[in-house]
């Protein structure tokens, strides 16, 4: 019956609950005059004479003052403390005004004492009336059974990791919210164990077993937007045995900038897994090859590119130039760009242009044009199975694609060329990592070779997987445990090397500034981490359980399909051991060995002819002779060389 009046109460019209309101106020300005006779003469009362027409004229007086301060226009459900301000405010000049009327009255013998005691009692009846509707309205829709006749729902019990500002905060969305009702705060400063806040208790986090099995709790929300990043993994691992989904509260860059706010939930940041800290960068290096000057980034809506413009304008260029070949991409990060510059009030001139790095004329004419002095080369096809079915593109595409666009800086007298390149380079076993290591042997040649290269200083850096990055394994592993699974691991042993894109495109910045030619610098990626360790964490932290042979019962199982075409269980990051430290902590300058521009001249020819004639064995041929270590993993996969290899299939009987 509470839940069905509590329903029907909260799905009027505001109209019809600011007229209940105002028909309780009149019945309570009644009442509180009435309860002040009867206090003040120590009995019940009964009015007398003239005395009627000061209960007539109490309300006549009470509503309109209400209604000028605003009592009838906030929401009773959302009503807050500090609103109880304005209730006293409107009940004292009610009472100020009504004694006024009482005095200035011919009405004989009539207490002075009437006026205050009438005055407080109206403040207890009304301000009293507002919360004790609020906490019924609250109680109900958090923790009543629901009735699906009425369309109330239960809500999901919760814990909330973090007693500060941030969790009190969220407390409050969520209460007044329609899907979560906390039922707990975690903590762990021992001071505000067994303390309440809002009626929610505060308890250690050992405690946290018994409150998830006693309430039935269903997730657990991380309210700490400013702890750092190596406390949040370690709570997370602290989560991970418990069967509840464990989000988090965006950051407080985010809230500050109005992009979520404090109830905007979301999934586990995948960096917060594997506890990685990074370091502030270095102002000096961060700012040489960007502030004030003319910044190209080919390949700016991908994921590296698109976030090297992030952080450029940032960093006040004179000019940001976005070099994409997909239009829909380039469409994408100018508009975020746009809108990024618009909130931070800054200025630069944003240019967006269409076309491909093969395209050496076009490349040249952007740079010569804008006068561009860094270029940031992302542009490349870098998905290992799809680059291995189709090797002729990336061809054009990592190795000429690179090349055009070096010669394109060199002739537009580019200051800074730097390469976005990878781990797969090194020793690769597949076609990707074979054309980008091509790619650093074209830029090293150029830099040593004996002709005038101009003021162009080439720098190459190389890093591992970045995490959620398209083609990742991470926004794979997302979309299969939503769907139920099964999560695809390709083997047991894989172990990749993994680092935040951000961080990533912080780290180039930084190297680019330390490059004097020809480097190939080399980030710290911290400890390799095992794939399929990385799978079953997700899966817990999503509140489900692994389906196995100790576990039938479990929801998410994990599927072993084997290593795709070109793929290695282990990934590098040095070719040989020839390495030295530079003024960052997570950078590192490789020394890796280089041929000579006039050799790279005639095996660039063959490589282009080859190519053009899709003769493959014969890329591959080449590829071995260049790069260091090149054993590819599997046969020729491109599909029109499979095609044509393959004799025609008779035609099947049925």
């Amino acid at each position: 019956m509470k839940v069905r009046v509590a329903h029907w109460f909260t799905g009027l019209s505001r109209t019809k609950k600011a007229g209940i309101l105002i028909s309780v106020d009149v019945v309570f300005a009644v009442l509180a005059l009435w309860l002040a006779f009867s206090l003040r003469w120590g009995e019940w009362y009964m009015p007398k004479g003239d005395e009627p027409y000061l209960f007539i004229a109490a309300p006549f007086i009470a509503v309109p003052i209400f209604i000028r301060l605003g009592l009838y226009h906030a929401i009773v459900r959302y009503i807050e403390i500090r609103a109880l301000g304005t209730i006293v405010q409107a009940t004292a000049l009610y009472s100020l005004i009504f004694a006024f009327v009482i005095y200035q009255s011919s009405i004989p013998n009539i207490p002075r004492t009437i006026a205050p005691l009438n005055g407080l009692l109206m403040l207890l009846l009304v301000g009293s009336s507002r919360f004790i509707a609020r906490w019924w309205l609250t109680d109900i829709h958090t923790r009543l059974p629901g009735i699906r006749s009425t369309g109330v729902c239960r809500k999901k019990n919760v814990v909330i990791y973090g007693a500060g500002n941030a969790g009190v905060q969220l407390a409050a969305a969520l209460i007044h919210g329609r899907e979560y009702n906390p039922v707990a705060f975690i903590d762990d400063d021992t001071r505000l164990h067994k303390q309440k806040i809002n009626g929610i208790k505060i308890c250690s986090p050992s405690f946290l077993g018994p409150i998830i099995s006693r309430h039935q709790v269903s997730d657990i929300l991380l309210a700490m937007p400013s702890v750092g990043r190596a406390r949040r993994s370690e709570i997370i691992r602290l989560l991970e045995p418990y069967a509840v989904h464990v989000r988090s509260m965006p950051g407080l860059t985010d809230i500050a900038q109005g992009k979520v706010t404090f109830d905007t939930l979301q999934e586990i940041d995948i960096a917060d897994l594997l506890g990685r800290y990074c370091v502030d960068p270095d102002p000096t290096l961060i700012q040489a090859t960007i502030s004030g000057k003319v910044v190209m980034v080919t390949g700016a809506g991908g994921s590296i590119g698109s976030e090297l413009c992030r952080q450029i304008i940032c960093l006040s260029p004179k000019a940001l130039i976005l070099f994409e070949i997909c239009e829909f991409a380039l469409y994408t990060i100018e508009k975020e760009l746009e809108h990024l510059l618009t909130v931070g009030s800054i200025t630069l001139e944003l240019v967006a242009v269409l076309g491909s790095v093969q395209n050496r004329v076009r490349v040249e004419h952007i740079c010569k044009t804008f006068k561009v002095q860094t270029l940031y080369h992302a542009a490349g096809y870098k998905h290992v199975p799809m680059v291995e079915k189709n090797p002729g593109e990336a061809v054009c595409n990592n190795v000429f694609g690179t090349l055009h666009t070096a010669q394109a800086a060199v002739a537009a007298q580019v200051e800074k060329f730097v390469l976005i390149s990878t781990d797969k380079a090194v020793r690769p076993t597949n076609t990707m990592g074979a054309s980008k290591r091509f790619a650093e042997l074209i830029l090293q040649a150029l830099s040593i070779r004996d002709e005038d290269t101009g003021q162009t200083c080439f720098t190459m850096v190389r890093f591992g997987n970045v995490l959620d990055s398209s083609g990742s394994v991470v926004p794979l592993f997302r979309e299969q445990i939503a769907r139920g699974g099964p999560v695809t691991v390709t083997d047991t042993r894989v172990m990749r090397y993994f680092m935040t894109i951000p961080e990533a495109a912080q780290l180039v910045i930084q190297a680019a500034a330390m490059g004097q030619g020809g480097d190939v610098f080399v980030l710290d990626m911290g400890e390799p981490v095992r794939i399929l360790d990385l799978a079953k964490r997700m899966i817990h932290l999503s509140g489900l359980q692994i389906k196995d042979e100790g576990h039938p019962e479990g929801e998410v199982a994990i599927s072993f399909i084997g290593l795709r075409p070109g793929e290695k269980l282990y990934e590098e990051l040095l070719i040989g051991d020839h390495v030295s430290e530079t003024s960052h902590p997570r950078i590192m300058r490789a020394k890796e060995p280089v041929i000579a521009w006039a050799q790279l001249c005639c095996l660039l020819g063959a490589l282009e002819k080859a190519n053009a004639a899709g003769d493959y064995a014969q890329v591959r041929e080449i590829f071995q002779e260049v790069v260091t270590g090149f054993a590819p993993q599997c046969a020729i996969s491109d599909v029109l060389w499979q095609k044509a290899v393959q004799p025609a299939c008779p035609p099947q009987v049925f």
